[in-house]
């Protein structure tokens, strides 16, 4: 079926709203980002697994098994929320309830502090709490796309969100490290500042600060889309739509097997976003581990990652308007591929097993060959999540019906999370097993590498 003939009946072809109300739909990404870019990713992540777990390799291990337990928990409930939310016509109130849960599970990350056994698990728990408030949140906001733009803008749209998010990931990371996070050391923050509001760097309250910074991140900036961004009507009860949206979505699973393309662009999905998502949960741990790197040498990385990503999901858009979406996809995933192997050669003292001068304590900023080689390799890797993201969710919705793209979305998210909790869980069983956080980090290749085969057998 054709996009246009796929378009919903209740939103003509011909009627879109006004730019105002996608700009703002835009910005729920710019909202959501600060979460992967401060917590999952540059700041709370590797200062969980370097200060309040036992060791590097333990925190890595228990980050994962969290990572493990909320991922399972998004990919049993995803699709059916979807068909709820298909049936019912709304996602507004959808993002309003998971997105609560995002505001409460990362402002209680603020408990963890250093060195402290007891608030392991509650953080844990907290930071599974607010993964699964983001992930479903997504879910509903990717749904909004099809009623905001036509089928030929649908690229573009993808990757500008995705861009904007970045650019707000940046600047959250700005301000933490330029004026939140001191250094234990001088006490100090990038900037040269005393951090604000008293933060007392010996306690890490700079990185814990992260947690309530991005729940209050969340709220100022998502209001544009509730007040601007028009939803579907109610079409009916939440009871009924349960049951219209539980047959709609057995429907939907007994059609996959004649879909045969998208059945496999799933199926593929679910193992680069496995990889995908492994890859930035644990980055900054397994950076922090290898390296010694702190908040301030992580928040950098950070930021530079996140100006690479910004582009990179800018220009992915274009060229997923121009090439389409399976196209960037792949390019995406051979990068990918290609820098997370190469990553994995690099130590502190060796490039690809040629020694080199190692860090030296005290020196200047990712002064070390290792250091620079790292920044460049996870450059590449910034760059190219924006558009792998984009293009997955651009390409879905040009092979997904129309009247039930938030069942696909959700079997999207199912698809993308259903292993989710198997890879951070191999993660954190092989480092476990091995003390050895590059050990872990090598299932990151073959998911990789599985992903790009089975997108290969996809038409668009």
């Amino acid at each position: 079926m054709s996009v246009a003939a796929a378009t919903r009946a209740d939103v003509p072809a011909t009627t879109y709203p006004p730019r105002s109300a996608v700009v703002s739909w835009i910005f729920f990404d710019w909202a959501a980002q600060p979460y992967f870019t401060l917590i999952t990713t540059f700041v709370f992540a590797p200062y969980f697994a370097t200060f309040v777990a036992a060791t590097p390799a333990e925190g890595q291990s228990l980050w994962g098994f969290a990572t493990a337990a909320a991922g399972f928990l998004i990919a049993l409930m995803s699709p059916i929320l979807g068909a709820i939310a298909d049936a019912s016509g709304r996602r507004k109130p959808w993002i309003a309830v998971f997105g609560a849960l995002l505001v409460l599970g990362s402002s209680l990350m603020w408990i963890g502090k250093p060195g402290d056994p007891s608030v392991i698990l509650p953080v844990l728990i907290a930071y599974a709490i607010a993964t699964v408030g983001v992930e479903f949140a997504t879910v509903f906001n990717n749904a909004m796309m099809p009623s905001l733009v036509p089928p030929e803008k649908i690229g573009r749209l993808s990757g500008t969100g995705w861009a904007t998010g970045y650019i707000g990931g940046i600047l959250s990371l700005v301000l933490v490290l330029g004026f939140l996070a001191g250094s234990p050391d001088s006490g100090r923050t990038l900037f040269g500042l005393m951090p604000l509001f008293g933060l007392d760097p010996a306690m890490h309250q700079g990185d814990r600060i992260v947690g309530p910074l991005t729940g209050l991140w969340f709220v100022v900036f998502v209001l544009p889309m509730f007040l601007l961004t028009p939803d579907f009507p109610s079409k009916r009860p939440v009871r009924e739509a349960l049951r219209e949206g539980l047959r709609e979505l057995r429907q939907t699973l007994s059609e996959l097997p004649r879909r045969k393309s998208i059945a496999t662009f799933l199926l593929a999905n679910m193992l680069y976003t496995d990889g995908l998502i492994s890859l930035f949960a644990f980055g900054g741990i397994y950076a922090a581990g290898t390296f010694g790197w702190r908040t301030i040498q992580m928040g950098t990385f950070g930021i530079l990652l996140a100006i690479a990503g910004t582009f990179g999901a800018w220009m992915g858009g274009k060229l997923d308007d121009r090439f389409g979406p399976k196209r960037v996809i792949a390019g995406a995933l051979t990068v990918l591929l290609l820098a997370s192997f190469t990553i994995l050669l690099v130590d502190r003292d060796s490039i690809l097993f040629i020694p080199v001068t190692p860090p030296q304590p005290g020196g200047a900023l990712f002064a070390s060959p290792a250091e620079k080689a790292y920044l460049v390799l996870g450059g590449l890797i910034g760059m190219m999540g924006g558009p792998l993201q984009a293009a997955s969710r651009s390409l879905l919705i040009r092979m997904a019906p129309k009247d039930r793209i938030t069942q696909f979305f959700g079997l999207f998210a199912l698809t993308g999370k259903v292993t989710s909790f198997v890879g951070p869980l191999m993660i954190g069983i092989i480092t476990a097993a091995t003390a050895s956080q590059k050990a872990g980090m090598s299932v990151i290749v073959v998911l990789f590498l599985l992903g790009l085969t089975l997108l290969a057998r996809v038409r668009e």
